[in-house]
């Protein structure tokens, strides 16, 4: 293990009750004597050195000696997050390089504790550990660790040869309330409701869940009141076939094509194909097969058939008698995907109409229309499940290493949060000021990773989610003291919400670190903007940590948009001059407002002379599109 350096380190356990026990420490062979408790446990608290080791624990039950080794005195950091501190070297996330990288990590002096993914509805002690506890840094070790924290670890190592300790207890697709204790909450009262839920009884609970479900169908209402394919909740476009649609090939997730209008699609899609049956064929007892995500309805010859909500569920849909006719038949799927990739998907042989025993395949060519994108309508209202409860990660994977001294967090979370980046602007800062009471180090570093770039580059400008969730970083971030943000807005991927390039993350994240509590004389952080003047038809921006002020491949600034009075936004002319970007547009005449990098996926090449990217911003306090408030 690795122990934090000059610090008070609580050294507990279990033993037989009424026990004297004696605890020596081989770095300054103090005896620490106490007597286990009536109910089996102790606790002593051990002064660790400067850095060092390897050293010893050694533990006297009466004549019985147990010793813990190869110990080191080093620094101790706590990763935490969602899947992008989650995501290992190898394993699903396969960073770049990542053989290489992990046949060279051979560094013993570096240590890993990997917490189990575990949740709870109230705070408890012990703390469930994956791989048997501490392990040293080997290519053995490495490839299911978080790859940012290693590459974090490794770059400190590299700059000061000190024994290093990385902590990683994070779960991917998490929110931020989940790993917020309860009292610091009940602050703010967002979560008052789904806090008590958490011990309710059996009666309030039902109570609860369906007014969860109410909010889903009101909210699925809205979806279908504004579904192209109904006319006053009459499925329209079920009832005859649409030749003029668009083609897409099926089965097959429909937003992964880059060149396709479905891209990251997320919303209504409905899809037709005519097949032609026998008479046998169209009499005969009839199943359609296929799988879909997320949630299906289907109509064949305009008659409802059944739906589907539920994305791992196999869809066995049995056609009553007499829908089927002889000749041509018309089958309509209509699909909603909230999330991720959507569609009718699985193998080709999966999909198919069985008639009696013969199966008819339905892959191929297929008809589709979008119905309505979740562009159009609020976004998914707020039903707090599993792991992603209010407080249950805090409660499981934070409070058990409260007594444990660390030399600060790196934490990397945010995209789970984004339709929300407006409550994240208090969510976040309570979050770090709370961990810093819990640990009871009010000044802990608290270092984190602002959202990368990610989605379809849009050829206008245009309202993101994306975008105020990291105006809400940055924000923190002037807010709150002792903490350091890096800048990733150019190392993320158009169509990866888990950008490959963790070397860079975990290398920005070090550069803070060395800089603000290793005493390295380096440059940690890219340009920021700290104000502007409005000047006739220009306004001129200015920053910290802009030493070098350059544009970065290219003649032009990109990413700088401007608006006058009417909030309408238009891409600006901008230019590098005396250590400021002067902004404007001819077709702004009187701005009031410069946004830059305000995209899910931004063109931006501003940077300072230590190659690091400036931050997103804005300058203007108008309301945004994320709620300010729960559903």
């Amino acid at each position: 293990m690795v122990l934090q350096k000059d610090s008070e380190v609580p050294f507990f356990g279990e033993a037989d009750p009424g026990v004297n026990l004696t605890i020596t420490t081989s770095w300054d062979f103090k005896n620490y004597k106490t007597k286990v408790s009536k109910e089996g446990t102790f606790e002593v608290t051990l002064h660790t050195p400067d850095y060092g080791g390897p050293y010893e624990i050694a533990i006297q039950q009466h004549d019985e000696v147990t010793t813990l080794k190869n110990i080191l005195i080093g620094e101790v950091w706590l990763c935490s997050g969602q899947s992008n501190m989650e995501m290992p070297l190898e394993g699903w996330g396969k960073v770049q390089n990542y053989e290489e990288e992990i046949a060279n990590a051979n560094y013993p002096e570096i240590r890993l504790l990997q917490v189990a993914q575990v949740n709870a509805v109230s705070p408890v002690d012990t703390l469930s550990l994956a791989n048997e506890g501490w392990q040293e840094c080997s290519p053995k070790t490495i490839p299911e660790f978080s790859s940012t924290a290693y590459f974090f670890a490794r770059e400190i190592y590299k700059t000061k040869q000190i024994p290093i300790g990385v902590i990683h207890s994070s779960w991917g697709g998490t929110v931020i309330e989940a790993w917020t204790s309860a009292g610091a909450l009940h602050t703010i009262q967002d979560f008052d409701r789904d806090i008590t839920a958490l011990n309710a009884t059996e009666a309030e609970i039902q109570v609860y869940n369906q007014e969860n479900a109410t909010k889903l169908e009101n909210w699925h209402q809205q979806i279908a009141a504004v579904d192209e394919g109904y006319e006053n909740d009459n499925p329209v476009w079920s009832q005859k076939m649409h030749n003029d649609w668009k083609s897409i090939a099926l089965p097959g997730y429909f937003d992964l094509d880059d060149t396709s209008e479905l891209f990251k699609f997320d919303g209504v899609v409905w899809f037709q194909k005519e097949i032609n049956l026998t008479r046998e064929e169209a009499s005969a007892q009839t199943l359609l097969h296929f799988y879909a995500d997320d949630i299906d309805k289907v109509w064949i010859n305009g008659e409802f058939i059944g739906e589907t909500d539920g994305y791992q569920i196999e869809r066995k849909y049995q056609i009553p008698t007499g829908v089927l006719k002889p000749g041509v038949n018309l089958i309509t799927i209509k699909v909603f995907d909230g999330v991720g990739g959507g569609g009718v998907y699985g193998d080709s042989e999966d999909f198919y109409l069985q008639c009696n025993d013969t199966k008819k395949l339905l892959g191929g060519n297929w008809k589709y229309k979008i119905g309505v994108s979740l562009d159009k309508v609020p976004p998914y209202p707020y039903i707090p499940m599993f792991q992603n409860r209010p407080t249950v990660l805090f409660n499981a994977m934070i409070h058990p290493i409260l007594k444990f001294p660390f030399k600060g967090v790196i934490w990397y979370q945010g995209e789970s949060n984004a339709q929300r980046a407006a409550q994240y602007k208090k969510l976040f800062p309570l979050l770090i000021k709370d961990w810093r009471k819990q640990f009871n180090n009010p000044k802990m570093p608290f270092y984190f990773v602002q959202l990368a770039n990610y989605r379809s580059v849009k050829e206008q400008p245009a309202p993101s989610a994306w975008a105020e969730l990291r105006d809400a970083q940055f924000i923190t971030l002037k807010k709150v003291s002792n903490t350091g943000m890096a800048v990733a807005i150019d190392i993320g991927d158009a169509i990866d919400i888990h950008p490959k390039n963790k070397q860079e993350v975990g290398r920005r994240l070090a550069l803070i670190a060395l800089a603000n509590v290793y005493g390295e004389d380096i440059a940690y952080a890219g340009p920021m903007i700290n104000g502007y003047k409005k000047l006739g038809k220009n306004i001129v921006v200015s920053f910290e940590y802009s030493e070098g002020l350059i544009v970065k491949d290219g003649e032009e600034l990109k990413g700088f948009q401007i608006a006058g009075p009417d909030k309408k936004f238009y891409w600006a002319d901008a230019i590098i001059k005396g250590g400021k970007v002067v902004v404007s547009s001819s077709k702004v005449p009187n701005p009031v407002s410069v946004r830059y990098g305000w995209a899910d996926n931004p063109e931006v090449n501003l940077y300072n002379g230590a190659g690091l990217p400036a931050s997103p911003f804005k300058t203007d306090s108008w309301k945004g599109i994320t709620l300010d408030h729960l559903n």
